[in-house]
């Protein structure tokens, strides 16, 4: 289980804990993405996984499948969302449980659910896959399902193919990989190693890995006396030259306290590709086919043998019903027979298990489920025979109580489409309300008939009597549960189809992009899907709907909220699905809208350029004056330029491949000629700028001449010797000045 992302404070060795694995994991990373051509490298693990393209490489690099990536300079965060989007549903493809890992936390990138994700990968790709391949996992593995060994459907005679077993669980991977060391590496040499943490800071168990698989490579008397660092050193250094094991840890990192297992755990299963068990594989795979073979054969005879038994319940039930008796007689025969089927009923269940691949049933688990469903349905029938029997109306309470139970055990079968689910859900719901609606009329009916033990007068079988008032009572307390559990379902349902519709849209909106028209038609869809269906609105109807559906099944049976099943549980997973959906969704519009200004500016620019290169082309053969004349306006066209190339190169980065490659010819043939054109008349450039700083100088000098000609002609003008005429003549030379400094 990965951290919570609820936020909270972290202490200084979680964050130790979190820059270890972020370095160990880094190194892990790299030394696969070095198989890419060309090869990738990941400077900062939580950057550059941001965008999905790195994340997608390495799973191809460890799955060997090829994935689809949105690639480019200019992506936004919407391509990103996409990328890991891809990355993880290929995870869950593989079975491969996610927890609390969405695709936004990844491009945020928020470290405990960056590393959750990339120990995620590890587990599975190396440690898991490699500690499959022990044998000693292998024969744990052969008492549950994880081995295969069940034959097909259509074989009768050969015995069953071995198959690899399936990746154990997390606990169980570690187990193994602790258990390989100990019986391999230390136990000879009375090291104990008990973890992947501690044990390992000495450095001791590393070396005795490595001498476990070469044993002349490690001298143990000298190593038993150095001190850790130097141990650990030597020790990864040995490993990645003569075993090939890259060094993912770094010394400091190992010789702590408490070193972090994930990243011991990362590098230690390394060596399984080395270890020698592999050579006993083919004998002790022989051992097992063996025993697999006793196996299937043991099977194939409980199974051939239940089904002889059902045959036989089949023939004695059929001769029962055909034996003349009276009513209390005839029900203890169908009594008996109905407590031996119910007494089989778990041995025959966990027979029809599969035990194949693709959950198909052998030929011998198909026969002995027919047989049970005859046996079953006969016995029905005639319960239903016998209830019809009962004097009226005790009879059409006997038929209802049987209508009653079928609604109570009725399945919904999980279509793959959410949406038809919901409605086959629904049209059932309305049946079994329709059916239980009558429950309360037929109850009082029955109670009067069970307090007098007889129907006027005539008397009922008081076993068949008690069994009916065991059946109404189960009616009785079970239909509130089931109408609530029918009405969740149906809303979970509607729920679910409206999520997966809307990821597909998203999906289809988020894609490399066409030209302008395509684009055109996707704004318009997605104007369509969300505005004028209502889409946000849509779906807040549809959770209030839920959650009183989900509140008023929990509130008659508590036992519903609990398990991987339950029903909080998918409340939350509905409601952080939601909440990156959502904002997803909200950020279509404006990237649709963005890429859509860019095709108009650069269907614009690019049709405005083309005419005014020809006409200046043209113009390059004129006299300089005419040149000088057309060219004036030069500036605005070099920002033309500019614009087209910016709005090109984005398209460029956001259309699919062979938009791009038009783009960039295009681009390419106008750019050549502009840089033609330009080297001939980049003189130009500024002439009209330049025409007007001109102008405006001569007519600052002319307005500085005029101020100082008045001010000239102030300060020779006579003054008459008083102190008004004095004050007076100096604010007006004072105001001159100002007007002077002003201009």
């Amino acid at each position: 289980t990965f951290p919570s992302k609820t936020s909270s404070s972290c202490s200084p060795r979680i964050l130790n804990q979190e820059a270890v694995q972020k370095r160990t994991f880094t190194k892990w990373i790299n030394s696969h993405l070095a198989k890419c051509v060309p090869p990738l490298e990941v400077r900062d693990l939580f950057e550059d996984i941001k965008d999905g393209v790195i994340l997608l490489a390495l799973l191809e690099v460890l799955s060997g499948q090829k994935l689809p990536c949105e690639q480019g300079k200019k992506l936004k965060r919407i391509h990103w969302v996409a990328n890991i989007g891809t990355a993880l549903k290929f995870l869950e493809g593989r079975k491969i449980k996610l927890v609390n890992i969405n695709s936004t936390d990844i491009v945020d990138g928020r470290p405990s659910i960056v590393l959750g994700l990339v120990w995620t990968i590890i587990l599975y790709f190396q440690i898991e896959e490699l500690t499959s391949s022990l044998p000693e996992l292998q024969a744990s593995s052969s008492s549950t399902s994880s081995v295969d060994s069940s034959n097909s459907s259509t074989d009768t005679t050969s015995p069953p193919v071995k198959r690899k077993p399936l990746p154990p669980l997390q606990g169980g991977a570690r187990k193994a990989l602790l258990r390989w060391v100990q019986q391999t590496a230390t136990k000879c040499l009375g090291l104990e190693v008990k973890d992947f943490g501690p044990s390992w800071r000495s450095g001791l168990a590393f070396f005795a890995v490595i001498n476990a698989l070469r044993p002349n490579l490690v001298d143990m008397e000298r190593v038993w006396r150095r001190p850790n660092r130097e141990n650990l050193q030597e020790a990864f250094l040995l490993a990645e030259k003569e075993l090939g094991i890259p060094q993912l840890l770094d010394p400091e990192d190992v010789d702590v306290d408490k070193p972090d297992e994930k990243s011991v755990m990362t590098y230690v299963a390394q060596f399984l590709r080395h270890h020698p068990d592999r050579k006993q594989s083919d004998s002790e795979g022989r051992q097992e086919e063996e025993v697999t073979w006793f196996n299937f054969s043991e099977q194939r005879k409980s199974l051939r043998e239940l089904k002889m038994w059902l045959d036989q319940l089949e023939r004695e039930a059929a001769q029962a019903q055909e034996t003349e008796a009276n009513l209390a007689q005839q029900y203890q025969l169908f009594k008996s027979l109905h407590v031996q089927v119910e007494m089989r009923r778990k041995q025959v269940e966990g027979a029809l298990q599969s035990t194949q691949r693709d959950g198909m049933l052998t030929v011998d688990q198909a026969l002995v489920k027919q047989a049970w469903e005859r046996v079953s349905n006969r016995l029905v029938d005639w319960h239903l025979q016998l209830d019809r029997s009962l004097p009226a109306p005790l009879d059409t309470v006997g038929a209802w109580l049987h209508e009653a139970e079928g609604a109570l055990r009725h399945e919904i079968i999980v279509q793959q489409a959410h949406d038809i689910t919901a409605n086959t859900v629904h049209r059932a719901l309305e049946q079994h309300k329709d059916v239980l609606k009558s429950l309360e009329s037929h109850q009082q009916v029955f109670q009067r008939i069970h307090k007098d033990r007889s129907v006027d007068g005539v008397p009922v079988p008081p076993d068949q009597l008690q069994d009916m008032a065991e059946r109404m009572n189960f009616v009785s307390t079970s239909s509130s549960i089931h109408l609530a559990r029918m009405e969740y379902l149906e809303n979970k349902h509607h729920m679910q189809a409206f999520l997966t519709l809307a990821e597909s849209k998203l999906k289809s909106w988020i894609i490399k992009y066409g030209r302008q028209e395509s684009v055109e038609l996707m704004l318009n869809n997605y104007v369509s899907f969300v505005e004028k269906q209502h889409f946000f609105e849509k779906y807040e109807v549809m959770f209030q709907s839920l959650k009183r559906s989900a509140e008023a099944y929990v509130s008659v049976d508590s036992s519903v909220d609990e398990g991987e099943m339950g029903v909080r549980r998918f409340m939350r997973e509905v409601v952080t699905q939601w909440r990156s959906l959502s904002m997803e969704v909200r950020s279509v519009r404006s990237m649709l809208e963005e890429v859509l200004s860019n095709w108009e500016r650069y269907t614009s620019t690019v049709a405005s350029l083309q005419a005014w290169l020809e006409d200046a082309e043209e113009v390059l053969n004129q006299p300089e004056n005419v040149k000088r004349e057309f060219f004036r306006n030069l500036s605005h066209w070099m920002d033309q330029h500019a614009a087209m190339n910016d709005a090109g190169n984005f398209l460029i980065e956001t259309c699919d491949e062979t938009v791009s490659l038009d783009l960039k010819q295009q681009l390419l043939l106008l750019n050549g000629r502009w840089r033609d054109l330009f080297l001939q008349v980049k003189q130009y450039a500024h002439s009209d700028e330049l025409e007007k700083w001109r102008k405006d100088h001569l007519k600052a000098l002319w307005a500085l001449k005029e101020l100082l000609d008045t001010a000239e002609a102030k300060l020779n003008a006579p003054v008459q010797v008083s102190f008004l005429s004095v004050r007076a003549f100096l604010q007006d030379v004072e105001v001159t000045i100002f007007s002077i400094f002003i201009s």
